[in-house]
């Protein structure tokens, strides 16, 4: 299936000008345990109806700039472990619900991730007519900075949503903008507990472990 046949399968009507929002899953779930030293909370779990609205005003904006009638494609790509489907069915159909597309692909081996499913789906978007934004969420997705700076240059907008701790690639790259995750309204219940080395309070703080120091007998 092609990217304009994909548009038209997900809104039932012929491609207009898009923006196109990518989530790799893994690897910003991967960020957020970092970050929390474990497995997320209900409370620190991304709200994807607040992501939504933003990509819908980011969407809006582009539009009111070009004067084009512009719409947004948001995908999320994840990977199933074996075992986890009926886990896991509940958030897809959420998404779903809520009206991203969704790539899953069986966790079968460490090389069956979905790292090259994403850089495909970008690269037909890219060379579709119409493409008017990209949004790449990726906590340390330095394999998007390439084709990222190729998109740039050809003048669409180009966002990066991660964790200001491990964007550093996004964050020092002129021609991408980058946007922390916490920063877009709703997205989060509750503030992460965020104290890294560089954002130390002046009476210092505690930098929590990530496992207890017993889970080295194991």
């Amino acid at each position: 299936m092609t990217a304009p046949e994909f548009a038209e399968a997900i809104t039932g009507t012929s491609p207009a000008r898009r923006v196109l929002l990518i989530w790799d899953a893994p690897n910003m779930d991967m960020g957020l345990g970092s970050l929390l030293g474990g497995r997320p909370t209900a409370a620190h779990r991304p709200r994807f109806d607040a992501l939504g609205r933003w990509v819908l005003q980011r969407t809006a904006a582009i539009g009111a700039a070009t004067r084009d009638t512009v719409e947004p494609e948001a995908t999320v790509f994840t990977n199933i472990a074996p075992g986890s489907a009926d886990v896991v069915r509940p958030w897809v159909e959420a998404l779903r619900n809520v009206g991203y597309a969704v790539f899953a692909k069986p966790k079968l081996t460490d090389d069956s991730d979905v790292d090259d499913d994403m850089l495909n789906h970008l690269e037909v978007r890219r060379h579709s007519p119409g493409l008017a934004g990209v949004i790449i969420a990726s906590a340390d997705g330095q394999a998007f900075r390439e084709p990222l700076l190729e998109i740039a240059a050809e003048g669409v907008p180009v966002v990066v949503i991660g964790f200001r701790e491990h964007a550093s690639w996004a964050l020092t790259t002129d021609e991408l903008e980058f946007v922390d995750l916490e920063e877009i309204p709703g997205v989060f219940r509750e503030p992460l507990p965020r104290i890294s080395l560089d954002s130390l309070p002046d009476d210092g703080a505690w930098l929590t472990p990530f496992r207890p120091l017993s889970a080295l007998l194991k």
